[in-house]
């Protein structure tokens, strides 16, 4: 059997490649496979990214902005981000406060500082620890935009992919405009409009140097370098700020030392709480005019900001354990205050709205129609036990004072004169007046509504008396005088119609005389007289489960209740003339 050779070994079969060239193939083949499996994941994940032109344009509830009498703001519903701002208008230390401390190669690198990166990482190494970072403004855009605070590997990929997203579609002034517009800064609200409105009362279009840079402060870490919460940390980084600004070439040296003299902590929004039971109020008027609200809207009411804090702080300290509400209006209708309860916080419940009985707070209704019919403050008339049928109420005292004027029956506020005088004059003609005046719709047609056993609102009732102090015109309470949409146009505007003469000018001159003398001395209501007190009349409901006073002065009337949500009686006797006339003397006392 013939041997084989070499020859006939190189003609039938192919020699092994080296060592060196398999390692080189199974190498590359490895790379190849990775490569093909990390595409794979960053496509999975981008497969599984949200919408990116849904959450540029995301949808979110309209902001009704409630602006006072003087068009200053009350407070905002709704408004999770503040006015939309951008480079273009905005004084230009306040983006380039954010620029120099974040991101100086903003405009001249890429998606990614690969130099930032570099130095953070460097900077890590020598501390042991994570010191610096080295996000660009896009990538902290594409995260405060589109993506969750996760911390996982996923999410940073998403946010590599996102940031070349962003770098393509949009020019580096805009990528700032996102970064500024939706930047979490405070309570949840986004943007650095709604930081400068929480923390300095202004809007980012009015902010200095030394606030730009306290703004800019707070992007490393919202909360540790918050001017409200940590003021020494905040001012401390602002100060690094305002020397990377001079450093830029943004501002000047004196500049930046007029700035931080500036530094101050933040001293946070006032309690919108005191305005929540008038613009909860509002909101139901509000939409009663325009309707369904699809977008942001600016609304111009009536408050009094000043007389509502007042209002809210005595409402507070005279309630103790009891419930209570006040409305103040205008003489013509305007509603300057509402509180309509000691503490929103605790009950939202507005009790300026609930139907309670008025007690004698009522009896003006039956005096002018008694004055309408001939009699006047000096008219003699009988105060003795009076009954008609089973009903026989007695005097709050069950004292009588027989023969005396009706200016005296109605300052003591004595139950039997209106009685006899409803006799007199009839039923219908007290409902008629009540309609009059705004109220008489939901009135029982009996005689105990004539000592105010029917129910009816502290609005309503404090109407009752505006009518009076109106000269006896009609009087519409009234909450908005204009909305309108952000740029302005105008959605609806009040356009009140020419007042009715209602009552007259005799008949009010003589039922502002009746309550002048209530709050004299001997009246039911003297508790209440300060300066500038024109009037005023008390109410005790039944078992002392409401107590009411109205009054007024040249430029308001206002009413208060007090009693319990569950109709309990006030186990400490509390009446019109006491706490309640007391709250009223409080209130224009403070005023004036």
């Amino acid at each position: 059997m013939p041997r084989r050779t070499t020859d006939n070994i190189a003609e039938n079969e192919t020699p092994r490649p080296s060592l060196k060239k398999r390692l080189l193939v199974y190498l590359l083949n490895l790379f190849l496979l990775a490569v093909v499996a990390v595409a794979a994941y960053v496509l999975v994940i981008f497969l599984q990214m949200p919408s990116l032109d849904a959450i540029l344009h995301e949808t979110r509830p309209a902001a009704i902005v409630f602006l006072d009498k003087n068009g200053t703001e009350i407070r905002s519903a709704n408004r999770i981000m503040g006015t939309p701002v951008s480079v273009e208008t905005l004084p230009a230390h306040v983006w380039q406060a954010i620029v120099a401390i974040e991101d100086k190669r903003f405009f001249s690198h890429g998606p990614i500082d690969m130099r930032g990166i570099m130095r953070a990482v460097a900077s890590n190494a020598v501390h042991g620890r994570m010191a610096a970072g080295g996000s660009s403004i896009t990538q902290q855009t594409a995260k405060n935009v589109f993506l969750s605070r996760e911390k996982k590997i996923s999410r940073k990929v998403q946010e590599l992919i996102l940031s070349y997203w962003l770098e393509n579609r949009f020019d580096k002034n805009q990528i700032l405009d996102l970064y500024m517009n939706r930047v979490s800064l405070v309570g949840g609200m986004r943007g650095i409009d709604a930081a400068a409105r929480v923390m300095f009362h202004t809007s980012a279009n009015n902010m200095t140097i030394a606030q730009a840079a306290q703004i800019a402060a707070m992007l490393k870490a919202p909360t540790t370098y918050s001017p409200l919460k940590n003021p020494e940390r905040n001012i401390a980084r602002a100060r690094t700020v305002l020397s990377e600004m001079v450093r830029q070439g943004y501002i000047t040296l004196n500049q930046a030392r007029i700035a931080a003299k500036q530094l101050s902590p933040a001293t946070g929004a006032p309690d919108t709480n005191l305005y929540r039971y008038w613009t909860d109020f509002v909101m139901e008027e509000v939409e009663s005019r325009i309707g369904g609200i699809g977008s942001d809207l600016y609304v111009y009411t009536t408050l009094d900001m000043g007389l509502q804090e007042q209002v809210a702080a005595v409402l507070g300290q005279k309630v103790g354990d009891y419930q209570g509400a006040v409305i103040a209006m205008s003489h013509d209708g305007a509603v300057r205050a509402m509180s309509g309860g000691a503490d929103y916080q605790t009950s939202q419940f507005n009790r300026t709205l609930a139907r309670r009985q008025p007690g004698s707070s009522f009896k003006p209704v039956v005096y002018l129609v008694a004055l309408e019919n001939g009699l006047t403050p000096e008219s003699y008339v009988n105060d003795s036990p009076f009954a008609i049928g089973d009903y026989n109420p007695k005097n709050y005292n069950e004292r009588y004072y027989g023969d005396i004027t009706l200016a005296t029956a109605f300052a003591k506020s004595v139950n039997s004169v209106p009685l006899k005088l409803t006799e007199t004059y009839g039923i219908d003609a007290v409902l008629n007046m009540a309609g009059r005046l705004g109220v008489g719709t939901q009135l029982r047609r009996e005689y105990s509504t004539v000592l105010g056993a029917s129910e009816m609102t502290l609005l309503d009732l404090t109407n009752i008396y505006a009518v009076i102090w109106n000269h006896g015109e009609s009087v519409r309470p009234y909450s908005i005088t204009r909305i309108t949409d952000p740029a302005g146009n105008v959605l609806y505007e009040r356009n009140p119609s020419d007042p009715i003469i209602v009552i007259g000018d005799q008949t009010v001159g003589y039922m502002t005389e009746l309550l002048a003398d209530v709050v004299k001395p001997g009246g039911t209501g003297h508790r209440a007289m300060t300066a500038g007190v024109l009037g005023g009349k008390t109410g005790t409901s039944n078992g002392n489960r409401d107590a009411w006073f109205v009054g007024a002065t040249d430029k308001y009337v206002i009413g208060v209740w007090m009693g319990n949500d569950d109709f309990t009686p006030m186990s400490s006797k509390i009446t019109g003339g006491t706490i309640p006339a007391e709250i009223f003397h409080d209130i224009i006392s403070r005023r004036h």
